[in-house]
């Protein structure tokens, strides 16, 4: 977890997801990598870094994510969960201009040129 300060936190399942979510994402966002599964202890770490701030969930659409998105939800209720359309099933396999208009709907600031031609 990053030291410097940001209020938007981004958690995503795999390393392909976070570096994908990266390249669009054109504000400061922490974004944390769960690699599929969470352990007690890194969940009580994430539950206290997260206290103040504005909570994402962004997950395949598959089995393993909404098993992920079900603990997420009973740990911080608060969280917005963003969706995927299921056709493209993993966040890292999602179009590039469908990954930043689902980011963009939760004022998430993107890069344009992922938006061109919407």
């Amino acid at each position: 977890m990053n030291d410097s300060y940001v209020d938007k936190v981004l958690i995503v399942e795999g390393k392909s997801d976070k570096k994908k979510v990266k390249s669009i994402v054109k504000e400061p966002v922490e974004i944390i990598c769960t690699n599929g599964t969470i352990s007690i202890t890194k969940l009580d770490e994430l539950i206290d870094f997260l206290e103040d701030k504005e909570v994402y969930i962004l997950v395949d659409a598959d089995e393993a994510g909404e098993k992920l998105r079900k603990q997420f939800k009973r740990e911080f209720p608060h969280a917005e969960h963003l969706y995927i359309d299921r056709m493209y099933r993993e966040v890292a396999t999602a179009p590039e201009k469908h990954l930043a208009t689902v980011l963009l709907s939760a004022n998430i600031d993107v890069h344009t040129q992922f938006l061109e031609n919407c």
